[in-house]
């Protein structure tokens, strides 16, 4: 059976964004596991980037998306394409870069918290 243009673009695009947030789960873990040094943690960012860049670069629409890569970028060029990059610098990381990812799993989550028909109801709701 062959699949059709439109089913191939669109398997891409799927593994492209789970790859995407695999890439975000893998940070968050390793920036709470107090265990993970500077060492470990650049050999498997680095390994992730990899595998992330081998896959054909897509158009992402979500503002989510788009944020989550720049960030992933941006992080990458901060610490392994950094050679000062050591244990010390880690830790001060860790807080700032923990506060990053869970801000972007809200811009993530925002849009599934309150949908607009329920909020036009409890906008003019008086609560005195």
């Amino acid at each position: 059976m062959a699949f059709t243009q439109k089913q191939i673009d669109k398997f891409n695009r799927q593994k492209y964004i789970t790859e995407l947030e695999k890439i975000s789960k893998n940070l968050f873990r390793m920036f709470r596991d107090e265990k993970v040094d500077a060492e470990e943690f650049q050999a498997k960012f680095t390994l992730l980037k990899k595998k992330f860049d081998a896959k054909s670069e897509i158009q992402l629409d979500s503002e989510y998306h788009r944020q989550l890569k720049d960030y992933i970028g941006r992080l990458f060029g901060q610490t392994c394409d950094n050679e000062a990059f050591d244990d010390k610098i880690f830790s001060d990381i860790r807080e700032a870069e923990m506060s990053n990812l869970n801000r972007l799993q809200k811009l993530k989550n925002g849009s599934s918290y309150k949908k607009e028909k329920h909020r036009s109801k409890h906008k003019n709701e008086d609560w005195g």
